[in-house]
């Protein structure tokens, strides 16, 4: 079984992974912009229970682009998101390709929120579906 660990710049809060991912997407929505500080959020969802998370973690919460409510889970150290949860998805942890820092990771299934997206990006992995 493959297991992926995502941590923090800092190394103080991580989240172990078991298995593959259930959902590799990239979110082009302005919350998820802002989230990342970069044009575009890639992210990975595992079930809940297949996450062992270690270390301290601050919560933020607040409502998603989409209306519903979203936990964001970062160090309090070095202020790295290391996952959150958000609906629909919510027995679901994302957690930021980034956190990986696996350039091997598998590619995205889904594009979201494209019309929202920069005019200069491309999502061009076979395969991926495409969503405004």
């Amino acid at each position: 079984m493959t297991t992926r660990t995502a941590s923090c710049l800092c190394g103080q809060l991580s989240a172990t992974c078991e298995g593959e991912p259930v959902r590799v997407s990239v979110c082009h929505c302005l919350d998820c912009q802002k989230r990342s500080g970069s044009s575009f959020a890639a992210q990975a969802r595992f079930p809940a229970d297949k996450v062992t998370t270690s270390g301290a973690a601050n919560i933020f919460h607040r409502k998603a682009d989409s209306g519903e409510p979203s936990e964001h889970h970062f160090c309090p150290e070095c202020g790295g998101e290391v996952w959150y949860v958000a609906r629909p998805f919510r027995d679901l942890m994302a957690i930021p390709l980034g956190r990986f820092a696996d350039p091997a990771f598998p590619a995205p299934a889904y594009s979201v929120y494209e019309e929202r997206k920069h005019a200069w990006v491309a999502i061009t992995s076979e395969g991926t579906e495409h969503y405004d």
